[in-house]
């Protein structure tokens, strides 16, 4: 696995992480549940975009065998 989807799996992870506590905990304030989004959909962004990238991988190495 690459290292920067690595790192976009840490981010959706932790993204997500911070919606649950936001939405479970009573006292939490709202910048968990602004800061879980953010860092969710800059994860997602960043693994669409690198999946945008690399969709054509598989066609290069049928042709290089």
């Amino acid at each position: 696995m690459n290292n920067s989807q690595v790192i976009n799996s840490i981010l959706i992870v932790v993204g997500g992480a911070l919606l649950i506590y936001a939405i479970a905990a009573e006292d939490a304030h709202a910048y968990f549940k602004i800061g879980g989004l953010i860092v969710i959909m800059l994860g997602l962004y960043r693994a669409t975009n690198f999946w945008v990238a690399t969709k054509d991988d598989h066609k290069e190495d049928e042709n290089n065998e």
